[in-house]
């Protein structure tokens, strides 16, 4: 799902830019230093994940994970989607260091969103947790899914109906990574189960 350099228009490229510094400081503000070690194995096993490409059509889909690391996170996924995002960027050219703002945001925002929304599940125990864990996993690649076709969209009526192919190719990759995020959490919770409690202040 990663936007490729010179399809964007400026004003898109320039509101990515924009709302992944502000989202990224914020992840950075509302991080708690003593759980370092947990962001950057998130952020390695997002930087994988999104390195196994299929291709379907005129698109490739690949698992996301973003719904995973905003379940256990928090805001602390914004920056480090960030990171790994850069790090691709630079070491294999996914996406490019000219959209890297509007990528971030595409696939850290729906992170933080669900979230926000499905964390009280997370923490409740039981069937809850596990909806919510799915809810997490489910959402978070829908909405970075329609970001992602949104940004397209934005920049020329050349790219809509690509945009849409983009949405409809991750319908399968949303109940994946509904699963996934449920069984990732459910392992966590019985080994960890203080991740789960992330802390809202900074």
């Amino acid at each position: 799902m990663h936007i490729s350099e010179g399809v964007l228009s400026g004003p898109v490229l320039a509101g990515g830019w924009a709302l992944a510094a502000a989202g990224t400081a914020l992840g950075l503000r509302r991080l708690d230093y003593d759980r370092l070690m947990t962001v950057a194995i998130l952020a390695a096993a997002f930087f994988v994940a999104s390195l196994i490409h299929v291709p379907i059509g005129p698109v490739s889909v690949h698992l996301i994970l973003n719904g995973l690391l905003g379940a256990i996170l928090g805001p602390a996924a914004f920056p480090a989607i960030c990171i790994a995002l850069l790090l691709q960027a630079v070491l294999f050219q996914f996406g490019g260091l000219v959209v890297l703002g509007v990528n971030t945001v595409d696939m850290a925002l729906p992170a933080i969103l669900c979230f926000l929304a499905f964390g009280p599940l997370l923490r409740a125990g039981g069937r809850k947790r596990a909806v919510g864990a799915f809810c997490c996993g489910f959402f978070a690649v829908l909405l970075a899914g329609s970001l992602t076709a949104l940004a397209l969209a934005l920049s020329g009526e050349a790219f809509a109906a690509t945009a849409k192919v983009i949405l409809l190719a991750h319908v399968p990759i949303m109940l994946i990574e509904g699963v996934l995020t449920a069984m990732a959490v459910a392992f966590v919770a019985r080994v960890r189960p203080e991740m789960l409690h992330i802390r809202l202040a900074g």
